[in-house]
């Protein structure tokens, strides 16, 4: 008998282009999903059960070109396929929808209110993303959960995220010296998490924080006629 497997019938990753040549509309469409998986790379990095993609593309159908959105978080997959890491992200290999996609609009529509959202939604992608930084009448964040097949705006800022167990919104802050508002991840209880900037402001302060009570603490014993070097 003939042992036929259709996958080896598909092209895989590296058969497939990883780039259209299309650039990046504006800084944001980079900056924003680049901090968010910056973020996710320090709270889950002791997992290996997850995949964030920026600006690379989906492979749905074999016949049709990839979609290529600003960002995109898949749960249950590798983190790493090896040392070259994913040229993209080709579903017939991975066996496994991103969980939640992120679109940035830029100062053109490329369909994130209409052609996009009913893609994504047909593709029964769980959450979809759409962050407009020129909104002013409407909230710039707005995040939709597919229920029976239909999006669903979800109320809130940050929204939690249950099955992704990560609540996602946005506030002011600074990230790369650029104050403005920004996209992040937030706990249960609505807390921010700190970005790899933060983290190490907050360390330096620590130590500095620690120099300055270990220097009162000599000059307390010094007052008191000890000499700090000579305690065993």
């Amino acid at each position: 008998m003939l042992n036929y497997n259709p996958l080896h019938c598909l092209p895989s990753s590296e058969e497939l282009p990883d780039s259209d040549e299309t650039p990046v509309d504006n800084e944001l469409q980079d900056l924003i999903p680049g901090l968010l998986k910056a973020i996710l790379a320090l709270i889950w990095a002791e997992r290996r059960d997850w995949f964030f993609g920026v600006d690379m593309g989906i492979y749905y159908d074999v016949k049709k070109p990839a979609i290529v959105p600003d960002g995109f978080l898949s749960l249950g997959v590798e983190r790493f396929i090896d040392e070259t890491l994913r040229l993209s992200y080709v579903l017939w290999e991975e066996q496994k929808l991103p969980t939640m996609v992120l679109e940035v609009v830029s100062q053109t529509y490329r369909g994130e209110y209409s052609s996009k959202k009913e893609f994504y939604a047909e593709s029964e992608i769980l959450y979809y993303v759409v962050y407009n930084p020129q909104r002013r009448r409407k909230a710039p964040l707005e995040v939709y959960k597919l229920v029976n097949s239909e999006y669903v705006l979800q109320s809130g800022n940050p929204v939690w995220l249950q099955e992704i167990g990560l609540g996602i919104g946005c506030e002011r802050g600074t990230y790369q010296g650029i104050t403005r508002e920004w996209m992040y991840w937030y706990d249960e209880s609505g807390k921010r998490f700190f970005t790899p900037e933060e983290r190490i402001t907050e360390a330096e302060q620590r130590r500095q924080e620690a120099e300055n009570r270990a220097q009162m603490l000599a000059e307390r014993l010094k007052a008191l006629g000890i000499d700090p070097n000579n305690l065993s």
